[in-house]
C-alpha cells in the first residue's frame, strides 16, 4: 500500500467511526482490524475515551470471551444492554470497567472476508434495547467501514493495522473570554478536565481551594499534581464520569483543615468539575484514615483494575502453552512492550517455555543452557528476587558490564523473577525495541504481576505434568492397533476434552473373530478419574473375551453387564456392540444406553441414524436383557459408531444433535474414512467439545475391493 493510500483508509475509518457515534449517539467508540495472516483483532481507532482504559485489549484473539470477538468471529451484531448484562456474559470487562454503560459491537466484513469490528458505547441512559433504526444505522457504517478498507488495498496490510490505536479528540470546548469572566463570579471553583483527565482550564478560586498555582495545574492530572489525590479511589470517580457520561461527585481532604466537594459533570469534550468546600470542615477536623505521608504512591485505579485483569486472565490459563498466549496476548500491548520471553529452571537448566516478539532463534538457541554456564551477571538478574528495569542498553550495560552483546540487544527490558514459596522457578522478560522509562506505578504493577504470574505458571507446569500421565494412562488403555478383518475398512479417532487433565472413560475395541467377522465396541464409563479408567480396562477387556468366545452380542453384554454389578464399583457404562459379518453384510447390534450408530449408504445424499432397540447401561441391574438388532448392510456402507462427548453440549437435545449430525454427513461416491470422521468432528452439529471423544468408523467391502 502507497502512504497516500494508509492516509486514505485512515481518513475514511474516522470520519466512518465518527459518522457511527453521532448517527447512533454513542458516546464513545472503535474500530479493530484483523491482523493479516492472524486470527488477532487490533485495535486501529478510538473516540470518546482514553486508550488506557483499553490498553489490556489493544489485541484481542478471536476466540476471546469479548465483544467485538464474538461479533467478528460469529459474523452478527452484539447487544450488551448494561451493566448487569455485562457482568454475565462478559465478567473480564467488568472487571476492568465496573460502570454503567450499554454497548454494541458489530462485524466489518466484505463478502465472506473477515476485516474487524466496530464497537460503540452508550451511556446507561440508553433503552435497554436497541432500536431497529440503530441497527440499520450501525449495518450501513459497517458496509461503509469495509468499502473504505477494501478500497484501500485491503483485506489486512501491514501498514493499514496500526502499532498503537489513534485516539480522535471530541469537539473542541469552546471558551470564550465572556463566559470565563462568568465563571469567575459563580461562588466556589471550577475546573475542566479533558477526556485523558488533564486540567484544560482552572478559575482563580478553583486553584485556591486547590492550593496551587494555575500554571501548576493545567496539562496536568490533579492526582499527578495533588498529592491529597493521590488515591486510585479519585482516579475512579473521573472514570465512572467518562465511561457512564453521567454526573458523579467526591469528598477529599485537603491538609491541613479542609473537606473539598467535587462534582463531576461529563460530556463529549470532557468533564466540567465544580469544586466547592464541604459544610463543617475547621480547623479541629480530622482526616479521614489512609495511608500515611510518604507511604508510597500506589498504583492509580487503571493500573489497579489491569493488575485485576491480568489475574482473571491468568486464572484461566489451564497449560503452560495457555500462560505464554495469554501473557503474550494481554501484557505485551498493555505495557507496549514488543517482545516477551518466559524461561524456567530445571534440573539446573534454563528452560524456555515460550516467547513471541523475538526473532527467530534469538531465545530459542538458550533452551537447555546449564545454568553454571551463563555469565554471572545474566543469572544474577534470572534467580534475583527482585525485579530489575533497565530503560536503555546503555543502562544495562553500565549496570552489568560483563554481559555479552546478544544479551544487551533490546534497548530496554524488564526482568520479572518468577517466586513460589520463596523459590525461584524461572522469570519473565519483557523487551523493548526504543529506550522505555519505567515509572513508580508501572513497576508495581509489573512487580504484583510477577507474583499472579508465578502462581499460575507453577499451577500450569503441575498440570502439564498430571496432563502428561494421564495421556499415557489413556493411550495404555486403548488398544495400539486395529486387525485387519478381510472385507472390511476400519478408522479410529480418539480425542480427549481440551478443558482438563482428567483421565477419560471412552474406550473403543476391534475384535477379530475369524470367518464369523468382527466384532465391534464402543462404550464410555461413567465419571473422569482413575477409576473409570480402571473400570473401562475392565469392561473393554470382558467384552473382548466373550466376543472372541463366540457369544452372540446381547450375550456379550448381559455377562459383561453380572461382571460390572458383581464388582459393585457404582459406576455404569454406556455400550454398542456390533456383530459384523463382511461377507454377506449381516450387521447385529446390542445397545446398553450408547447414543445409536449413524448409518451411511451409498446412493444417499445424507446419513441416517440407524433404530437399534436399546437396554439399561452396564452395571445398574444384574438380570437386564439387551435385545439384538439385525439388518443388512450393503457395500461400501458405512457405519459411524461414536461416544456423546461427539454431540453432547449445554443446552442441546441429544436427539437433535444426532440427526442433525447424521444430515452433516452426506455419501456421495465412496469418501474416504479419514475424510468423513473429519467432517463428524468439525461439523458445527458436533459443538463445542466438553467431554471426551472416540469414533470407531466401519466400511464394508465387496469381495472386488
Amino acid at each position: 500500500m502507497t502512504g497516500a493510500g494508509r492516509f486514505r483508509g485512515e481518513r475514511g475509518l474516522d470520519a466512518s467511526l465518527m459518522e457511527a457515534m453521532h448517527r447512533t449517539g454513542a458516546a464513545m467508540g472503535g474500530v479493530y482490524l484483523l491482523v493479516p495472516g492472524q486470527a488477532v483483532l487490533r485495535q486501529a481507532v478510538l473516540r470518546g475515551m482514553p486508550d488506557e482504559f483499553v490498553s489490556m485489549w489493544t489485541n484481542i484473539p478471536l476466540s476471546s470471551a469479548l465483544p467485538v470477538a464474538d461479533a467478528v468471529r460469529d459474523n452478527r451484531l452484539v447487544w450488551v444492554s448494561g451493566q448487569e448484562d455485562m457482568a454475565r456474559r462478559y465478567p473480564r470487562v467488568t472487571l476492568v470497567l465496573p460502570y454503567p454503560f450499554s454497548a454494541a459491537a458489530a462485524p466489518l466484513t466484505d463478502g465472506g472476508d473477515r476485516l474487524g469490528g466496530l464497537f460503540l458505547i452508550w451511556a446507561p441512559e440508553h433503552s435497554h434495547h436497541l432500536a431497529r433504526r440503530e441497527r440499520a444505522r450501525i449495518a450501513s457504517v459497517c458496509r461503509r467501514m469495509a468499502d473504505v478498507i477494501k478500497d484501500a488495498g485491503q483485506p489486512g496490510p501491514p501498514d493499514l493495522v496500526p502499532r498503537r490505536p489513534r485516539v480522535l479528540p471530541g469537539p473542541a470546548p469552546m471558551r470564550p473570554a465572556s463566559a470565563a469572566d462568568f465563571v469567575e463570579n459563580l461562588p466556589g471553583g471550577c475546573c475542566m478536565l479533558d477526556l485523558e483527565g488533564r486540567m484544560t482550564f482552572v478559575d482563580a478560586a478553583g486553584a485556591a481551594l486547590l492550593g496551587r498555582d494555575r500554571a501548576d495545574l493545567v496539562g496536568v492530572r490533579p492526582w499527578h499534581a495533588l498529592p491529597w489525590l493521590d488515591d486510585p479511589v479519585y482516579e475512579d470517580r473521573y472514570r465512572a464520569a467518562v465511561m457512564s457520561r453521567e454526573p458523579v461527585s467526591m469528598t477529599a481532604f485537603r491538609p491541613p483543615d479542609h473537606w473539598l466537594r467535587f462534582d463531576l459533570y461529563p460530556g463529549g469534550a470532557g468533564i466540567s468539575v465544580r469544586i466547592h468546600r464541604e459544610e463543617g470542615s475547621g480547623p479541629d477536623t480530622t482526616p479521614p484514615p489512609g495511608r500515611k505521608t510518604g507511604a508510597g504512591t500506589p498504583p492509580g485505579a487503571g493500573q489497579a483494575y489491569r493488575l485485576v485483569h491480568f489475574a482473571a486472565v491468568l486464572t484461566e490459563a489451564v497449560s503452560v502453552d495457555d500462560v505464554v498466549a495469554r501473557v503474550a496476548d494481554e501484557v505485551l500491548p498493555a505495557f507496549h512492550a514488543q517482545g516477551v520471553a518466559i524461561v524456567a529452571f530445571e534440573s539446573g537448566r534454563l528452560r524456555v517455555l515460550g516467547h513471541r516478539g523475538y526473532p527467530p532463534g534469538a531465545v530459542d538457541s538458550f533452551d537447555g543452557t546449564p545454568l553454571d554456564a551463563i555469565p554471572s551477571a545474566a543469572l544474577r538478574i534470572f534467580t534475583s528476587a527482585v525485579p530489575t528495569f533497565f530503560a536503555s542498553a546503555q543502562e544495562m550495560q553500565r549496570v552489568y558490564p560483563d554481559l555479552p552483546a546478544h544479551a544487551r540487544s533490546p534497548q530496554a527490558r524488564a526482568v520479572l523473577p518468577l517466586i513460589v514459596s520463596g523459590r525461584p522457578i524461572g522469570a519473565c522478560m519483557l523487551a523493548y525495541d526504543r529506550p522505555h522509562t519505567f515509572e513508580v506505578a508501572e513497576r508495581s504493577v509489573l512487580t504484583a504481576l510477577a507474583g499472579v504470574l508465578a502462581q499460575a505458571l507453577d499451577r500450569a507446569r503441575l498440570f502439564d505434568a498430571k496432563h502428561q500421565i494421564a495421556h499415557g494412562l489413556q493411550q495404555a488403555l486403548l488398544p495400539r492397533a486395529l486387525p485387519d478383518v478381510p472385507g472390511l475398512r476400519v478408522h479410529a479417532r480418539y480425542l480427549p476434552a481440551t478443558e482438563r487433565m482428567d483421565i477419560g472413560g471412552d474406550f473403543y475395541d476391534l475384535i477379530g473373530l475369524g470367518p464369523a467377522g468382527a466384532g465391534a465396541l464402543i462404550g464410555d464409563v461413567q465419571g473422569h478419574n482413575i477409576a473409570a479408567a480402571a473400570l473401562m480396562g475392565q469392561v473393554r477387556t470382558a467384552i473382548h473375551a466373550h466376543a472372541a468366545a463366540g457369544s452372540p452380542p446381547d450375550d456379550v453384554l448381559a455377562r459383561t453387564n453380572r461382571l460390572l454389578t458383581d464388582l459393585g464399583t457404582n459406576l455404569f457404562t454406556t455400550c454398542l456392540h456390533v456383530h459384523l459379518d463382511p461377507a454377506t453384510g449381516r450387521a447385529r447390534l446390542a445397545n446398553a444406553g450408547h447414543p445409536p450408530p449413524i448409518l451411511c449408504l451409498p446412493g444417499r445424499t445424507a446419513a441416517s441414524v440407524l433404530d437399534v432397540t436399546p437396554g439399561p447401561p452396564l452395571g445398574i441391574d444384574p438380570d437386564a436383557a439387551y435385545p439384538v438388532t439385525d439388518t443388512i448392510l450393503p457395500p461400501h456402507a458405512i457405519l459411524l459408531l461414536y461416544t456423546d462427548g461427539l454431540v453432547e453440549t449445554p443446552d442441546t437435545d441429544l436427539d437433535h444433535a444426532i440427526s442433525a449430525l447424521a444430515r452433516s454427513l452426506p455419501h456421495t461416491g465412496r469418501p474416504a474414512l479419514e475424510h468423513l470422521a473429519d467432517t463428524a468432528l468439525t461439523h458445527p452439529a458436533t459443538g463445542r467439545r466438553t467431554d471426551d471423544t472416540a469414533l470407531l468408523l466401519l466400511q464394508l467391502l465387496p469381495p472386488t475391493d
